[in-house]
């Protein structure tokens, strides 16, 4: 793998069979990860709190049964906040499309949940790729591009997890 100059903004990466993962901490304590394509390396972590993260990550990718044990900072809106804590009670191996995720939380509109997904900072911790349209896998990371990159990262969770519907097994780049 090549060295992106980017990469200077991750205190950690995790390398994953779709590419890899960033990991950002700011003051000791993870602020955001991100999916990144095959051409960022393995970078080792720069702090405590990202070697912590690394090492959760490097675990879920191994077993999807693992749970996450990290402290996040309180980031978002109040409705994001909702939306976030209702995708993190969707157990593995299941999703729920965006209309039952608004149903739950008490807002009609499948659309706002979607787009609380999209500005979700901790993928994985806060599973959002859980979370699919009604008619098929839906968008993904504030994408939608059904051959794109993101969409074939959900893929993958999705069919990591144990989740085998054909929508998403379809077309991926990653096998």
């Amino acid at each position: 793998m090549k060295h992106d100059p980017a990469s200077a903004i991750f205190s950690a990466i995790v390398a994953a069979p779709f590419g890899a993962i960033g990991i950002r901490t700011v003051a000791g304590s993870v602020h955001e990860l991100v999916y990144l394509p095959p051409r960022f390396g393995e970078q080792g972590a720069a702090d405590p709190a990202a070697a912590k993260a690394a090492r959760q990550v490097a675990n879920y990718l191994a077993d999807p049964d693992f749970r996450f044990d990290l402290t996040l900072p309180a980031v978002g809106t109040a409705f994001q906040r909702k939306v976030w804590a209702a995708i993190s009670a969707i157990p593995r191996g299941t999703v729920r499309t965006y209309g039952q995720v608004g149903k739950h939380i008490g807002c009609g509109s499948p659309r706002a949940v979607g787009q609380a997904c999209g500005a979700n900072w901790f993928p994985l911790v806060v599973p959002c790729h859980r979370v699919t349209a009604s008619g098929g896998l839906g968008g993904f990371s504030n994408h939608d591009d059904e051959h794109g990159f993101h969409l074939s990262v959900k893929r993958w969770l999705l069919n990591h997890e144990g989740v085998s519907h054909a929508p998403w097994q379809q077309q991926s780049i990653f096998s």
